[in-house]
């Protein structure tokens, strides 16, 4: 299945790419600030409107703090570079292009190593418990991947987690960090940073060697749709950019 965003006019598309340019350049200096990234490493990509399925991402050799919508490069789902300058890193595209390829529905994917998701990823058994309200709503919608032991180095892998993702959003993946997916840049980013929140409050509370307080589990939300029709993502990542638009305005740029 090929994964295509919508049919625009030229002017139109260019409106929505610089649109989209904007929100993921701030999704990067949010993460920056919230200590989400591994040095040069992790990546953001986001599925552009058009016939061909082309895709936005960060180019290798950026820290996420200095990047830019102007950065962003234009890749196909076969992992060329079509605009922009930069290399397109090889993990990045077996990550992020096969998910887009195999789910329409994954415009955007975020992939990132923050720390309690990461911590969570290491423990054996580590799973996010029912113990928080927000457990309620993202608990059903993660899977945990206790197979993958390696970087990512080919399609095979790729297909693998793109699988085992099926119509979740939230994969922690084993041993490694955590992959977010969503209909749009600012519902991923929502989902992962109440993901991120919600693993720091479970870690935080067994750090003190004390047993959890669980919810039961007829209070569970059981939803696996759209996240924005549920929360103020919208909102949420405007907020930041009204940060950003103060403190470091040359994201939008």
């Amino acid at each position: 299945m090929t994964a295509v965003v919508s049919t625009l006019t030229d002017s139109k598309a260019d409106e929505v790419e610089w649109a989209l340019r904007c929100d993921m350049a701030a999704i990067f200096r949010v993460s920056a600030r919230l200590g989400w990234n591994e040095q040069i490493g992790n990546h953001n990509s986001v599925m552009l409107p058009g016939e061909e399925p082309l895709f936005l991402i960060n180019a290798r050799g950026y820290l996420f703090r200095e990047l830019k919508a102007s950065d962003l490069i234009v890749c196909d789902l076969d992992g060329r570079v079509l605009r922009g300058k930069g290399e397109l890193r090889k993990v990045a595209f077996h990550i992020h292009a096969r998910i887009h390829l195999a789910n329409p529905k994954a415009v955007t994917v975020l992939h990132v190593h923050p720390q309690y998701l990461t911590a969570l990823s290491m423990i054996e058994g580590g799973e996010l418990a029912l113990a928080h309200h927000n457990n309620l709503m993202l608990n059903d919608r993660i899977v945990y991947d206790t197979s993958g032991y390696e970087p990512v180095h080919d399609n095979e892998e790729g297909d693998r987690i793109a699988r085992l993702l099926g119509d979740r959003t939230i994969m922690v993946m084993g041993n490694h960090g955590v992959s977010v997916v969503g209909a749009t840049p600012h519902e991923a980013f929502d989902e992962l940073y109440i993901a991120e929140r919600t693993a720091m409050y479970q870690m935080t509370a067994l750090s003190t060697g004390m047993k959890l307080r669980t919810i039961p589990d007829r209070f569970r939300r059981n939803y696996l749709g759209p996240w924005g029709e549920k929360v103020d993502a919208r909102m949420h990542l405007d907020a930041w950019r009204r940060v950003l638009d103060n403190e470091e305005p040359d994201y939008a740029t």
